[in-house]
């Protein structure tokens, strides 16, 4: 992990849908699976390796409103045959609002 950081400074949940990504410079379909989420960035679930720092597009919707986010990152860390850790290094304060609300009504619902 390229990263000091022990423990992440913001909940994550895994609650978004219609996940893509786009890796910068390449025309690639990228298989993924649900993310966990936070307002900073996610974990994806992909068998594909990425190296840290790539810069990666990534679109999903907020399973609750169904909001539409848009956003670049960078790879922070992968696990090979497992999935990579991405920090959203580009994101409008809608959308970054937007997944706060949505993880606020997440775990105001959980028990």
């Amino acid at each position: 992990m390229s990263t000091t950081r022990n423990a992440r400074q913001a909940p994550r949940q895994s609650y978004c849908r219609d996940l893509s990504i786009v890796y910068e410079g390449y025309s690639l379909e990228i298989p993924v699976r649900a993310p966990d989420l936070s307002v900073d960035g996610m974990f994806i679930n992909t068998p594909r390796f990425f190296p840290e720092g790539a810069v990666l597009k990534i679109r999903f919707r907020l399973a609750g409103t169904g909001t539409e986010i848009r956003v670049r990152a960078e790879v922070r860390h992968c696990i090979p045959g497992v999935g990579i850790g991405v920090e959203f290094v580009e994101m409008d304060d809608q959308a970054r609002q937007a997944i706060a609300r949505e993880l606020e009504t997440l775990e105001t619902c959980e028990f």
